[in-house]
């Protein structure tokens, strides 16, 4: 372990080996020549005199990198995508000559960023897709458990615990949707030359621009995209990466709502996330069980949320055909957002499996309030028995008020019940009022909303992914 110089805590910490590789070195390098392989395929399909011994040449060295050779060129001309020409041709000398015939930098370098923001993308909507599930049968298994619900963070009325994780899931289906929206919409920015004219295959082609359309098509098709941009400078359009950016923020916001959510319910002790057997929680307090996988989301979260400020920033400074300022910050700024979004993720996926639940906390906690909200049904059965509503509504807010100051000033026991039961006007016994205070008749619609929320919008969307690959995530016991 190289303890001397920085490594990035995503790295060593945080993404998943899957999610660095799409965006290492090997990944880069291997995916330019699929593209230079690509190029000189559809050249010569399109009729530039390439041999199929030549492209044959460039396919069985694909994936035979010779860093060494290029690492030292470059050293020479200062020039990344040339020094890896002149690499790949000391390995293919017969077909050295066509590699990356009539392209520019941006062909392989512009391209592959399209590429891997795509397959990065599969692997997000893959792991996100298995958090929804795994929250979808939580919701399911507790769809009937009634918990306080809150506005401004006091009590308002009852939810269900399985309904107040379905608004986590609605969400997350939210970004789902967003994230698998932006995959299958992205575009290669195929060959368009120096400043986006295609001057170089114009000359290349004799002025055929059939053959320069069925080239790009070809190649876009080769590397699993269903066309090019159809207009641009010599790069694609760095908003592109701002839309990316902007629906991995989008989940990164769902994600720090359902982390703070989890943080504040822990505090409660109703809901808690995963903890070891032998965690320690704190270094000065043994008994203490922090919430510490909801506040690494909640953390990470704040980072990709922010990350989203540089392609924005990039986008917008961009000039004219192309200026060079952009590819030092969106080397770093896009690779990390997925590095973040994937690590985000991991965690996820190891709290949504694995939520601890405390019905009992939760009971205590309910008939702890139940009584103020309790009030409206108490009224309407008074009424029915003859009193008067303004009259036993002006009492109810003077007993709920008296009640609430014994509660906070006396540290009491909430005692609104037999101060309404002791009032004549009311005509209640005790028994018909703790009839009233049956948690289930004041959860409304949860359960039901829950169901038809999982079975409706929820289940149609998952099917769209592999049963085995959600199931692998899903499944998956991640280091975090």
């Amino acid at each position: 372990m190289d303890r001397e110089n920085y490594v990035s805590p995503f790295s060593r910490r945080y993404a998943s080996a899957e999610m660095q590789y799409i965006f290492s070195e090997e990944k880069k390098f291997r995916t330019w020549r699929k593209l230079w392989i690509a190029l000189a395929r559809a050249e010569k399909n399109c009729g530039l005199p390439i041999s199929d011994e030549q492209i044959a040449e460039l396919e069985a060295n694909r994936d035979n990198i010779n860093y060494d050779d290029a690492e030292m060129r470059e050293a020479a001309c200062r020039h990344d995508v040339m020094s890896h020409i002149y690499a790949y041709g000391l390995l293919c000398p017969n077909a050295a000559g066509i590699i990356h015939l009539g392209a520019t930098s941006c062909y392989v370098a512009d391209n592959t960023d399209i590429m891997l923001m795509k397959e990065g993308l599969e692997l997000i909507c893959s792991k996100l897709a298995a958090v929804i599930s795994q929250l979808s049968e939580f919701a399911l298994e507790y769809k009937s458990i009634p918990t306080l619900a809150y506005t401004h963070l006091q009590p308002a009325q009852l939810t269900t615990v399985g309904k107040r994780a379905a608004l986590w899931i609605n969400e997350f289906v939210l970004d789902l949707n967003e994230l698998k929206s932006r995959k299958d919409t992205l575009l290669l920015l195929g060959c368009k030359g120096t400043t986006g004219t295609q001057a170089s295959f114009l000359e290349l082609f004799a002025g055929d621009l059939a053959k320069i359309d069925e080239m790009e098509r070809q190649i876009a098709k080769e590397v699993g995209f269903s066309g090019c941009v159809p207009v641009s400078g010599q790069t694609y359009s760095r908003k592109t990466d701002y839309y990316v950016l902007s629906a991995l923020s989008g989940f990164a916001q769902s994600a720090s709502k359902f982390a703070s959510d989890i943080r504040l319910l822990s505090s409660f002790k109703e809901i808690e996330e995963p903890f070891e057997s032998s965690q320690i929680g704190s270094s000065a307090m043994p008994y203490k069980r922090n919430p510490m996988r909801c506040e690494r989301i909640s953390s990470l979260s704040r980072y990709l949320i922010c990350d989203t400020l540089n392609p924005a920033l990039t986008a917008a400074s961009q000039w004219f055909e192309r200026t060079l300022d952009d590819s030092a910050n969106k080397r770093i700024s896009v690779a990390e957002a997925f590095l973040a979004a994937d690590s985000i993720l991991n965690i996820l996926l190891d709290v949504s499996l694995n939520l601890a639940v405390y019905p009992e906390v939760i009971k205590r906690r309910v008939m702890a309030e139940l009584p103020f909200m309790a009030t409206e049904n108490i009224l309407m059965h008074a009424v029915s028995l003859g009193g008067s509503r303004q009259e036993l509504h002006e009492k109810l807010r003077v007993h709920s008020q008296a009640a609430a100051r014994l509660i906070k000033e006396e540290g009491k026991e909430n005692d609104l019940i037999d101060r309404i039961c002791a009032d004549s006007d009311f005509g209640i016994s005790k028994d018909e009022a703790l009839k009233l205070l049956d948690p289930k008749l004041y959860t409304g619609r949860s359960a039901e909303q829950t169901e038809r929320f999982i079975n409706d919008t929820v289940m149609p969307i998952l099917s769209d992914f592999e049963k085995s690959d959600t199931a692998k995530w899903a499944r998956r016991r991640l280091e975090v």
